[in-house]
């Protein structure tokens, strides 16, 4: 009898991030569907909502516990650096122990937040070369990249591609900036994100929003990595900026619903709530991406700034516009037709954001048929991404798959 193939899931799952779990989700369906055999286990930021949620094991990405909070006392440093160590034996340990481990989505291989190279770059480099030691697969699939500044970030980030035995893009810009970055991309596809393979959320009987319902998607934006200085600028005028369009809204009668994507956004959604203090302003406490595209797909409009939200809408078939803080929103959103739709984070501009409101508003109709036809075909392209998967990670299945579609460069 064959043995079961043991595959790994890895990363920030289960750590707040409503993207990063709607990417572990897909990943977790297809190998259900396609691969129910496999024993699959995972290697994560918050193992306890994960093995909760999903129903598998799994166990802490890092040995200290406080990995993720600034080291400023000796014993912080200490254990901060004693868990380095550490991690290298408990991650090139887990991965032994798999045939194929898979990094699902997620901007991996981007640092258009802030992000220190010990951090998770560190920590996806320990994987993928434990993966090269040990003979273990390690596939970065749908992932997002980004050109990277920092030098020991970019270094770690490198190796880490090139290591890997499989890698799929989320977008066309991704592939193209790890071809920058000295990384031979000749034979990785690109692929929609993986959270368009989620189900949609059922029609029938589902409570719509009240009528002009517009869903405004938030974040705790500070700018990325290269913004280090001026961070508290750019969150000043980002949350000054989306608090005067709510209120404008609001101004019109629109009733408002806040979205976030991370646990951190809440700090915005109180302060725009506090500006503004109408009961036309509420938000929406989704835990997954499923209840996001529910939320969106009840509303007139979304005006959204995390990646996530905006696939979330444009799943849904939602007119959206992006808050747009990183190249991969601008690419999403060219992707299903509503590149016009575009207003930077960095310079959210009230006046110049409800013009693109209106005039998104105004072509509603026929931009709905459009994302209604660009998501029939997402669908078929995320068939060929998973038919490519198997066939790079289970070469002993021999189950048909349709030819990969790839997008051109």
């Amino acid at each position: 009898m064959t043995t079961p193939p043991r595959v790994g899931l890895f990363g920030l799952l289960g750590s707040g991030n409503l993207g990063n779990d709607g990417s572990l989700e897909a990943v977790l369906g297809y190998l259900r569907t396609e691969h129910p055999e496999a024993v699959v286990d995972a290697l994560c930021g918050g193992p306890e909502a994960v093995a909760a949620r999903y129903g598998i094991p799994a166990t802490r990405l890092h040995w200290y516990r406080g990995e993720y909070r600034t080291a400023s006392r000796a014993g912080s440093i200490v254990g901060k650096g004693v868990g380095k160590l550490l991690d290298a034996v408990r991650t090139a340990a887990w991965v032994r122990r798999h045939d194929v481990v898979i990094v699902p989505g997620m901007g991996v291989l981007e640092a258009t937040l802030p992000l220190r190279p010990w951090g998770f770059p560190y920590a996806l480099f320990l994987l993928c070369a434990s993966g090269r030691l040990f003979g273990t697969r390690v596939a970065l699939v749908g992932v997002g990249a980004a050109a990277i500044g920092d030098r020991a970030t970019r270094a770690l980030v490198r190796c880490s591609a090139r290591l890997a035995a499989y890698r799929s893009y989320r977008d066309g810009l991704s592939r193209d900036a790890m071809r920058e970055m000295g990384v031979d991309t000749a034979r990785d596809a690109v692929h929609p994100d993986l959270a368009f393979a989620l189900p949609a959320p059922p029609v029938a009987g589902r409570d719509p929003g009240p009528p002009g319902l517009v869903c405004v998607g938030v974040m705790d934006f500070h700018g990325g990595n290269d913004d280090r200085a001026r961070a508290e600028q750019i969150h000043r005028r980002y949350l000054e900026g989306t608090t005067r369009f709510v209120r404008a809204l609001v101004a019109e009668g629109r009733p408002v619903r806040l979205l976030t994507g991370d646990g951190c956004d809440a700090r915005v959604v109180d302060a725009i709530r506090a500006a503004v203090d109408s009961p036309l302003v509420d938000a929406a406490e989704a835990t997954s991406l499923a209840e996001l595209t529910a939320e969106a797909a009840a509303a007139d409009t979304v005006v959204a700034t995390r990646y996530h939200n905006l696939v979330c809408a444009l799943k849904a078939g939602t007119p959206a516009l992006a808050l747009s803080y990183a190249a991969k929103s601008d690419a999403l959103m060219a992707r299903m037709g509503l590149g016009a739709y575009c207003h930077p984070a960095r310079e959210v501009d009230a006046d110049r954001l409800l013009e693109q409101f209106r005039a998104l508003e105004q072509r509603s109709a026929g931009l709905r048929r459009t994302l209604a036809a660009r998501n029939r075909l997402v669908a078929r392209q995320l068939q060929d991404q998973f038919g490519a998967l198997t066939a790079a990670l289970f070469p002993a299945n021999d189950h048909p798959h349709p030819r990969t579609r790839q997008e051109t460069p």
